[in-house]
């Protein structure tokens, strides 16, 4: 097993979910250290990727939530934890014609909402 570390807003945003989905989340997001290295290797297909000026998020999908983390030399780093519809709203909002992915990649208002997570992590 790889640890798991959530960051202060994905930790809030874990915290408002019910004990019973959080758990249901977290045995649904099962990383191994076999899943990291298909990770680098760019061949994972249980993960969507985000790449940004050489930053690689990756996306894991459940029934109703996304869960963007990273790599880190903790084990894996939880930047946010967001509903489906709140993905879904902001891409219908964005009216790109592409996959979920590159929109993604291209939305600087999503990088913001990653990079909120690493200052809460930074400043505490």
């Amino acid at each position: 097993m790889i640890q798991i570390v959530f960051n202060e807003i994905s930790a809030a945003e874990m915290a408002v979910l019910p004990t019973l989905l959080q758990l249901e989340l977290l045995a649904e997001f099962e990383i191994l250290p076999d899943d990291l290295k298909l990770l680098q290797s760019g061949t994972h297909e249980r993960f969507g990727v985000i790449d940004r000026d050489g930053r690689k998020l990756y996306r894991f999908r459940s029934a109703d939530h996304r869960i963007y983390f990273e790599p880190s030399g903790e084990g894996i780093v939880v930047h946010r934890v967001l509903h489906k519809n709140t993905i879904r709203d902001f891409l219908f909002r964005t009216a790109l014609p592409m996959g979920e992915d590159d929109q993604l990649k291209q939305a600087p208002a999503f990088w913001e909402l990653i990079d909120e997570g690493v200052q809460a992590r930074r400043s505490s």
